[in-house]
């Protein structure tokens, strides 16, 4: 199995994942009240899905995605052309030594939820989840 860099062994620890949701909390709220000087970010309406961190904390991939799902491209270079920004105001309110890195990624999820929804929609699937699986326990022995 392929090492994700965002985890370790045991996957990510509990300090990446609080400090992934308080970037993420404190993005999608300078997203919302538009205090990024920038047209491109203030006319779009931009949902701050998940950010994962690196476990030397110095790399947050954040996982983005356009009200609607229209003009993601740019969404991406705008937030990316204003990632210096984005950290010195992300910076203002949180307690580390050093600012992560921005990372932008078009998020995804809810694509790979309706695909995930089709799949189980497929008679063949629905079969193989509505047939019990045999346990061996279950064997008659009368």
């Amino acid at each position: 199995m392929a090492k994700n860099r965002f985890q370790g062994k045991d996957g990510p620890t509990t300090r990446q994942l609080r400090v992934g949701e308080l970037i993420r909390r404190t993005m999608s709220e300078l997203l919302q009240r538009g205090e990024v000087h920038d047209p491109d970010l203030q006319r779009m309406s931009i949902t701050v899905g998940e950010v994962r961190m690196t476990p030397d904390l110095s790399i947050a991939t954040c996982f983005v995605l356009p009200l609607g799902g229209k003009d993601a491209d740019v969404a991406i270079a705008a937030l990316a052309r204003n990632k210096g920004e984005l950290r010195h105001l992300i910076s203002r309110g949180m307690k580390l030594k050093v600012t992560p890195d921005l990372r932008f990624r078009i998020d995804d999820m809810y694509d790979r939820m309706d695909a995930t929804r089709v799949m189980f929609a497929q008679d063949r699937v629905a079969k193989d989840v509505a047939a019990e699986p045999e346990s061996p326990d279950s064997e008659d022995t009368d």
